[in-house]
């Protein structure tokens, strides 16, 4: 049925309606989107920041990051790594002028399966912040859900007071890993579930409710909800707006700009198909899942196990890329070599 000029105008955009019953993230490193759209919290990870780098607008907080990694001196690579850090922080602090809650920064994928590592830098991060002006209370540090990530957040979260949000979430193996860790956040990827499908099956389209994406988070919240975890739900990786329209109701969605366009643009009505009290009388029974668990459980799900390995490829070669092009800036004569 289509809606009247008329009634269209009085009718709040679809956008408007699904900050009523979903908090809204922005998924982008770009401040002018952040301004334009009013989310309530934003994340970023190394792509993003990538591609924010390269733009002429955000050269200062470049230069800044380069000069930061050269006061701290030592060996080139310690000067390009702390550069890096810096950088992410430096974005960071400047989206959190823009909205009222918190930022999610990422730690270097490469430390995907080294706990320590990741505790380490998480705990670097917030230092780093904290030099800004930024408490860790604004702050999620974002963690691959291998699990070596999710008992990092584990330790981030219980020893250190640090919130977390665990990234890469395929399987449902990663989502109650994650919730049994008693970590903040969880951001299930959706977008990237149905690649893979399309990629590796007859059928390449689906209607929003039987998106295998959608379904995924579906479960995951309505688990979350009937046992009562507290980790939060925060949709993400979204491909159009069918699907981010069919997960009204999760706690959260981190949206891209384009998407949170063509939102802002329609004008539907929006109801929740997602709900506390539909999750607690859901079928779903209980598990525990242990280190040996776990990785059973996830290395089943063929999907989640290659959308895993490959995310944290293309994160691990995104962040190497930034680390060139502060090498450039670090060590001029690196861009002749």
């Amino acid at each position: 049925m289509s809606v009247s000029p008329v009634k269209r105008q009085k009718m709040e955009s679809a956008l408007d309606q699904l900050k009523h019953h979903t908090t809204v993230v922005a998924d982008t490193g770009d401040f002018n989107a952040i301004d334009e759209y009013k989310p309530l919290d934003a994340t970023t990870n190394p792509s993003l920041i990538l591609a924010a780098a390269q733009m002429p607008a955000y050269q200062k907080l470049v230069d800044d990051a380069v000069a930061y990694g050269k006061k701290l001196g030592g060996s080139e690579e310690e000067q390009i790594k702390n550069a890096s850090d810096k950088l992410f922080v430096l974005f960071g602090a400047e989206i959190l002028k823009r909205i009222p809650g918190r930022v999610s920064t990422e730690v270097d994928a490469r430390l995907s399966f080294d706990k320590e590592g990741m505790i380490q830098r998480a705990r670097r991060l917030i230092d780093l912040y904290k030099e800004v002006g930024v408490g860790k209370d604004r702050i999620l540090i974002k963690l691959s859900s291998t699990w070596e990530g999710i008992q990092a957040g584990r330790v981030l979260e219980a020893e250190y007071g640090i919130h977390c949000n665990m990234t890469l979430l395929f399987s449902f193996a990663q989502a109650v890993a994650c919730a049994e860790a008693g970590v903040t956040l969880i951001s299930p990827f959706v977008g990237r579930i149905l690649d893979w499908y399309v990629a590796n099956g007859d059928k390449k389209t689906y209607e929003p409710s039987e998106d295998p994406g959608v379904k995924s988070v579906t479960k995951i919240y309505n688990y979350y909800k009937k046992f009562g975890y507290k980790t939060i739900v925060m949709g993400a990786s979204f491909r159009n707006t069918g699907q981010i329209k069919a997960l009204t109701g999760c706690d959260y969605l981190t949206i891209s700009p384009k998407l949170l366009a063509e939102l802002s643009k329609e004008h539907v009505k929006l109801t929740p198909t997602l709900s506390v009290k539909e999750a607690q009388a859901c079928d779903l029974e209980k598990i525990h899942l242990d280190e040996k668990a776990f990785r059973w459980h996830h290395n089943e799900d063929q999907m989640a196990v290659e959308k895993l390995s490959d995310g944290i490829r293309r994160f691990a070669a995104d962040a190497v890329k930034l680390e060139r092009m502060l090498k450039v800036e670090i060590t001029p004569t690196a861009a002749s070599l």
